[in-house]
């Protein structure tokens, strides 16, 4: 039987923690700056906000700099990520960082918004939607986002070519060759 997907993330992606700011800004075109963006619009209050998958933290500072005096948490399943995110948000004292598991997560809070970017893929939805019900507050808001796998047999095939490009280009970089 085949691993489940998010056993893996940390496999893959601990080395990866220094350098997945600019991998990805590279690898999203400079779009996942736009998409951040497009979340912390759909955010227009709140006092409480978790950050799920939080990676290196790009989201959870920018909710931090939209929401300064509210209390903000972001989780991650990988420890070099945490640790990037961490030395990145120093200057912030209202976000804290939780080494866990998304699915499996059990806080003693409760949030106004909950976000993950690219997470959905790596887990079971409708685990990771019922642990996140348990965490909302009652009117919360709750804003996943993901690639999805383009439709169009001519868009899939430049995304299926991008992809192979960033394979050989990951080759260059040290801490993504394997």
């Amino acid at each position: 039987m085949a691993e489940p997907a998010k056993n893996l993330v940390p496999k893959f992606f601990d080395e990866t923690g220094t350098t997945y700011d600019g991998v990805v800004s590279y690898g999203t075109l400079g779009k996942d700056r736009y998409w951040k963006k497009k979340i912390l619009e759909q955010i227009s209050d709140g006092s409480s906000f978790l950050d799920l998958a939080c990676g290196t933290g790009i989201l959870t500072r920018e909710i931090a700099e939209k929401f300064p005096s509210a209390k903000i948490v972001g989780i991650d399943i990988t420890k070099s990520y945490l640790d990037v995110a961490k030395q990145n948000s120093n200057s912030f004292d209202n976000i804290s960082f939780i080494l866990d598991d998304a699915e499996e997560f059990k806080l003693d809070s409760k949030f106004d918004c909950i976000t993950a970017s690219y997470l959905p893929k790596y887990c079971d939805p409708e685990i990771l939607v019922k642990n996140c019900m348990m965490h909302l507050n009652p009117g919360g808001k709750i804003i996943f986002h993901d690639f999805t796998y383009p439709k169009n047999p001519a868009v899939r095939g430049l995304w299926n070519f991008f992809l192979t490009f960033l394979r050989l280009v990951g080759c260059f970089i040290p801490s993504w060759k394997d």
